[in-house]
């Protein structure tokens, strides 16, 4: 009776300081009226409609004709009740909801927008007593809940959150102070059944009374109980807990403050200094069936006790009335206020009408006998996930111990995760931690082989050194076309595809190092894109090759001008464009899911794999496909031109070439897939030099043979015979008249 009593004359002196304001509200006088629902549902919805039509005499035949007689209505403290009043008045009227029983109820913002709290609601309680049962490592635990509204939805949410924390629940029993003894007897053999030591018990204080002479009748004792806000820090229940039950119980509150001048106004107890007075005059005659007179000043100490005051604070429950302003016009600037109150308290609303969730963590300590309320940590909502709780740690509440060096964890069958029996290791499996292995005693973790292709080990450098070695011969190449860029062999090769096509070979050696080395996010996205681009370049410079020697010699007539459709400038557009098209797939590639470094402890337990995840495997196999699909083009076009004289057979040397390149990638598909740990790589690298390989040799070996020791054949003379042999003359003189309309040798 205290607490609301107290609660009604905090409204009061809200009000009051409001009507009293200069800047709040100026001009404007709110008034008010008081209902006592007696935490009935059906008495709740009576008064609400009372308070709606003005009439206190309300019949099932009388019909409602009066006009509202009230802007706004402040919910009651429980959440069945205020449901209850939103369900039937709420389209009505705004519903306000100063206490916070009615809060987990997720789509109520979106029936009633003019639904603002003025403290946190329970969602962030639940979340909070879920953090801090796993802070303390409670990861198996048991609950009881009070069986309406406010207990099952602030358990469900307790539950789930719980849930994603790693905590286990071992039981949720649903409990009202109306069950019969049989229902309340299942209670208790579920409790003492269990082997949960901790009980998290969402109720409020009424169910607490009960429970506490329950618990004491059937030695409900030395468990570690977690409680919710609605009875944690009830005095009056830390009072009736004479047995110590729920010594050292822990939970959230609203955190305290002090408000200047509510104390005195509520002590005020003369019936002609305040309204507030008045009530507590007809208060007291209704209790107490006598007139109150006023004696001398030890009513004032009667009364302090009466009320349970402390000196220095009053709960913010109370506090949280002097915020409230009741008409629905200052609805919208309402939601926009933010403020900080004479006490530095900031008060705003956020998107969903609540404020930020704040919470005292207090734990009952006995002190002299008595039991005290003591803080022991701060939850608030606006800090950062890892940062919110901030508390000392407790008693430990396991299902089962942790396992000692040497076993491992066996889940025990129907049971939670948080329960496990302990066996001996098999091999590998003594931690959890990943980068650790355990020695040959198994009772010690000593660290794990970690592995992959380095520049140190003998095929690191083997391969480095092969790599080097064919940009090398490139670059020698390169030089002998530059110094022989003139002569007939260089120019009849088309030389401005060669000098391109032999920068890519050195490019392509050049790409194989960086698949050497520890993995790194920019090594794992280089690696990939560059081999894939540098080879669409290698290849189509090929192809464009392929092309114009089947254009230069297989055109009908001698002096056709069909090279005409592929001169210069398509040979370089065509390189181009099959160039950008392997840009393309390899940047949807990189903004979809690029390449990775990653851990690979699956295939080798007693070491780690560092290796480059594909991110996605459809964009490394496109890469790849899109290389196969200009090689088979390429030798396609290459075979058709094959028969050409050997002399000026460059499409021979590009058949065998890309046949050779052909065969390298389809056995390096069976090879990557099969291959462990850092032979993954290495297939892959050795794939990359045996093609290039393969290329710089059939195309550019047999040209740099014939000018540096064949040098006799590097003429115009040798060139046109074989062109003569081609067409089909026999005599020399006729090819030139042919060629040339002239009866000379051009």
């Amino acid at each position: 009776m205290s607490n609301n009593f107290q609660l009604s004359q905090s409204l009061i002196f809200a009000i009051e300081e409001i009507n009293n304001s200069s800047s709040l509200l100026p001009g404007v006088s709110l008034g008010y009226k008081i209902y006592d629902t007696c935490t009935s549902a059906a008495m709740g919805v009576k008064m609400a409609m009372v308070l709606l039509n003005g009439n206190e005499n309300l019949t099932l035949n009388e019909q409602c004709t009066k006009p509202a007689q009230v802007l706004a209505i402040i919910g009651e403290t429980q959440s069945s009740v205020s449901m209850a009043i939103a369900k039937t008045v709420g389209t009505f009227i705004n519903i306000w909801q100063e206490k916070k029983r009615l809060n987990i109820i997720p789509n109520i913002r979106v029936i009633y927008s003019s639904f603002l709290r003025t403290i946190p609601s329970d969602y962030y309680q639940s979340r909070a007593l879920a953090e801090m049962v796993k802070q303390f490592g409670w990861t198996w635990v048991g609950a009881i809940r009070r069986d309406d509204d406010y207990g099952n939805s602030g358990m469900a949410a307790f539950t789930k959150a719980a849930e994603q924390l790693g905590v286990c629940l071992e039981y949720s029993l649903p409990f009202f102070r109306t069950y019969s003894q049989e229902k309340v007897l299942r209670i208790i053999q579920q409790i003492k059944s269990s082997t949960s030591r901790v009980i998290v018990v969402f109720a409020t204080h009424w169910d607490l009374e009960i429970l506490l002479n329950v618990f004491y009748e059937h030695n409900i004792t030395g468990y570690q109980w977690v409680g919710s806000e609605a009875w944690i820090s009830d005095s009056n229940i830390a009072r009736l807990d004479k047995h110590k039950i729920l010594q050292g119980a822990i939970g959230v509150t609203i955190p305290k403050t002090t408000v200047t001048g509510l104390k005195e106004f509520i002590l005020d107890i003369h019936p002609l200094k305040s309204a507030g007075s008045a009530i507590f005059t007809e208060l007291w005659e209704t209790l107490f069936k006598c007139k109150y007179k006023v004696q001398n000043d030890s009513e004032h100490t009667v009364l302090s006790k009466m009320l349970h005051f402390k000196e220095s604070v009053l709960s913010s429950l109370t506090y949280n009335l002097n915020f409230f302003f009741l008409f629905c016009q200052f609805l919208e600037h309402l939601k926009r206020v933010h403020f900080k109150t004479k006490e530095g308290e900031e008060v705003y609303f956020d998107k969903n009408g609540d404020p930020v969730a704040k919470y005292e963590i207090i734990n009952w300590q006995t002190i002299e006998d008595q039991h005290e309320f003591v803080t022991v940590g701060l939850y608030d909502s606006s800090f950062p996930a890892h940062s919110r709780l901030a508390v000392k740690m407790v008693p430990v509440s396991v299902c089962s111990e942790s396992c000692p060096p040497g076993t491992r964890k066996a889940v025990q069958k129907g049971k939670p995760i948080c329960c496990f029996d302990c066996i001996p290791c098999a091999e590998g499996e003594i931690s959890n931690m990943t980068d650790y292995w355990p020695n040959q005693h198994r009772n010690e973790c000593v660290k794990k082989e970690i592995e992959f292709l380095s520049f140190e080990e003998t095929m690191g450098i083997l391969l480095t050194a092969v790599s080097i070695t064919g940009t090398l011969l490139t670059i020698i190449i390169a030089i002998i076309f530059l110094r022989y860029k003139n002569t007939p062999i260089v120019k009849a090769n088309n030389s401005e595809l060669s000098f391109l096509l032999l920068f890519s070979l050195a490019l392509c050696f050049l790409c194989s190092l960086t698949f050497i080395g520890r993995p790194s996010e920019w090594s794992c996205v280089l690696r990939h894109t560059a081999f894939g681009i540098t080879f669409v370049l290698c290849i189509s410079c090929v192809l464009g090759k392929t092309i114009v020697v089947l254009m230069a010699f297989r055109a009908t007539l001698p002096g056709s001008n069909v090279m005409k459709w592929f001169g210069p400038l398509q040979q370089r557009l065509s390189v181009l464009a099959f160039t950008l098209i392997q840009v393309l797939i390899c940047v949807l590639w990189l903004t979809t899911s690029p390449p990775f470094p990653f851990k690979n402890i699956k295939h080798y337990k007693e070491k780690i794999i560092l290796e480059c995840q594909l991110g996605s495997a459809i964009g490394f196999w496109a890469v790849l496909g899109y290389i196969g699909l200009l090689a088979l083009l390429c030798f396609v076009l290459a075979f058709l031109a094959r028969k050409l004289p050997d002399n000026f057979n460059e499409a021979k040397f590009i058949t065998f070439s890309m046949l050779i390149f052909c065969a390298v990638w389809i056995s390096f598909i069976p090879a990557y897939v099969s291959s462990p740990g850092k032979f993954t790589v290495a297939v892959e690298i050795f794939a990359i030099l045996a093609s290039s390989f393969g290329l710089l040799f059939c195309i550019f070996l047999p040209k740099c043979y014939i000018i540096i020791v064949k040098p006799e054949n590097n003429t115009k003379k040798q060139i046109m015979v074989a062109l003569c042999k081609m067409w089909g003359f026999r005599e020399l003189w006729n090819c030139g008249t042919a060629a040339t309309g002239r009866r000379t040798f051009c």
